[in-house]
């Protein structure tokens, strides 16, 4: 992997939302992982709830990686499909948290938390 990376975070109530399809936000935040170090965080609207449209969405806004509380597997794949790696089970932390956890090594993730 570059030293670049975009990595997009579902949001509800500023933290990461535990459903990853019914967020109404995603916060896309720019990271210098050479560094380990967050550059930037812009927040946009999720489009409306459709199966499949979120991956080609987020990759075509440059995202490179997702932090997901819960996520389905046929999400994942999709996911893969357009080259963005997958983390679920992550906890409902803002996004500042979980991006620095997870650059420092420390993102404690559990279990997915959804199973479809």
């Amino acid at each position: 992997m570059g030293k670049y990376m975009r990595i997009a975070l579902p949001l509800a109530d500023g933290k990461l939302c535990m459903h990853f399809g019914h967020c109404d936000l995603f916060a896309l935040v720019d990271v210098d992982s050479a560094q380990n170090k967050i550059l930037t965080r812009q927040d946009i609207k999720a489009p409306a709830h459709q199966p499949g449209l979120l991956p080609p969405w987020l990759a075509e806004r440059g995202a490179t990686m997702i932090i997901a509380g819960g996520m389905g597997q046929r999400a994942q794949d999709l996911f893969t499909q357009q080259g963005i790696k997958v983390v679920v089970g992550a906890p409902s932390e803002t996004p500042e948290k979980l991006v620095a956890d997870y650059l420092s090594g420390m993102l404690h993730v559990g279990e997915n938390v959804c199973d479809h």
